[in-house]
């Protein structure tokens, strides 16, 4: 799974255009049950390389299975967005393709509700609870869930072995993460506690402030008295005071690279880390988030789906492949590189039992009921970019400018 993020000047262009028109769309003719007897559908992807082997695989088994449908790959790599964007606003997208970003694509896409509602209950069921919330926009899922992490603590096993310290479990609290930095932090040696990134992204902070209570907006998309009501300032103060007292470092990453150099004992990031960590030789175990006093151990989630085009012409076949693409034998097929969705596989795969991907799912369950603020107002862009600017002002070692001040500023 890839995360997918910014959006350059054109996309928006492209986007506005289609969102004027959105109206006026047109149904395809698999609305009305007419498919055309042989039918060849585009998949866009944003995968590359060798994901990309695996993916015409499972392509090619479609295919086989599927006489009068042939699915065509389309990779568009890093050039995605803007080819995703280009071709909605020429009425000309992909009928099926990869999805993340359901809040600024939503017009361009098809409400699927229908169609898994006419698989029955137990068909949307198997799929973990908490990803729907992330595959939906204006209470419509335009989107089946493919793949996803959460976020959660990596830490050296090497380091705290050194330091004659129990690894960290569960149940722990933001406190207790602190008293073991502090522990575990060792100039002499160069290794610090614990890293967090400087400027971290607007999206993926929030699972911090809910987890104290708060978040950024209201329901009605109000930034002051939340992002910078007394809860969401204690955050952004016990991240400043960790650096403050030395023995945390604001990262340009996550902190993977500095734990591969040895010179970090702790940090948070979703599954991304896995297999750098584990390239590196690095011995190294992860556990859930820390909890906040009377609060919760909570993650932001990044999802991957897979989504058909409002304007496809084939809906009922686009519906066929996603089907396919998100079954049983699919998921297994990807294990190795993204977190299966399926309650099924999770089971039949026994992944609660792995050491490391069942703290992920464990985050999964915790994490259930949130809904990032980008999901909420139209002008996410701009509320990102605001955050991210104090973010910067706040963590950044050579200001660490004031957090009540700095999110005073942002909110007026």
């Amino acid at each position: 799974m890839q995360k997918m993020k910014g959006k350059s000047w054109f996309i928006l262009v492209i986007l506005s255009m289609l969102f004027l028109s959105a109206c006026g769309g047109t149904k395809g003719s698999a609305q009305d049950g007419k498919e055309a007897s042989k039918v060849t559908l585009r998949f866009a992807t944003w995968d590359s390389e060798e994901n990309l082997t695996l993916q015409q695989q499972i392509i090619d088994k479609f295919n086989e299975s599927h006489p009068n449908i042939t699915i065509s790959l389309e990779a568009y790599g890093s050039e995605y967005d803007t080819k995703i964007a280009a071709g909605m606003g020429a009425k000309d997208a992909p009928d099926v393709m990869y999805m993340w970003n359901y809040p600024t694509y939503k017009n361009a896409l098809e409400p699927l509700d229908s169609y898994i509602e006419k698989e029955g209950k137990g068909f949307k069921d198997n799929f973990f609870e908490t990803l729907w919330n992330y595959n939906s926009a204006d209470g419509k899922v335009l989107g089946l869930p493919v793949g996803y992490t959460t976020h959660v603590i990596y830490y050296s096993k090497d380091i705290f072995d050194k330091a004659g310290l129990p690894y960290p479990k569960s149940d722990w609290t933001w406190k207790d993460l602190q008293e073991t930095a502090k522990k575990l932090n060792n100039p002499s040696e160069n290794i610090s506690g614990f890293a967090f990134t400087g400027k971290p992204d607007p999206y993926d902070f929030e699972m911090f402030l809910w987890g104290n209570g708060s978040a950024y907006i209201d329901d009605k998309g109000n930034l002051k008295g939340n992002a910078n009501s007394e809860k969401s300032i204690e955050v952004l103060t016990m991240f400043q005071n960790m650096l403050k007292d030395g023995y945390a470092i604001a990262t340009e990453g996550s902190g993977s690279t500095e734990m591969k150099s040895g010179k970090v004992a702790m940090f948070g990031n979703g599954s991304w880390s896995i297999g750098g960590l584990k390239d590196a030789g690095i011995n190294f175990g992860v556990v859930e988030m820390p909890k906040f006093p009377n609060g919760k151990s909570v993650s932001i989630v990044s999802s991957s789906g897979i989504s058909v085009s409002k304007d496809s012409k084939n809906k009922d076949a686009a519906w066929e492949f996603i089907k396919f693409w998100t079954n049983e034998e699919s998921n297994k097929a990807r294990i190795d590189y993204e977190l299966p969705v399926l309650k099924s596989v999770v089971e039949s795969e026994k992944l609660q039992e792995d050491e490391l991907k069942r703290v992920f799912y464990n985050m999964l369950e915790r994490s259930e009921g949130f809904t990032p603020a980008s999901y909420k107002v139209e002008n996410w862009s701009e509320v990102a970019d605001r955050l991210g600017l104090v973010f910067e002002k706040i963590f950044n070692p050579s200001t660490l400018t004031d957090p009540k001040s700095a999110i005073n500023e942002a909110v007026q």
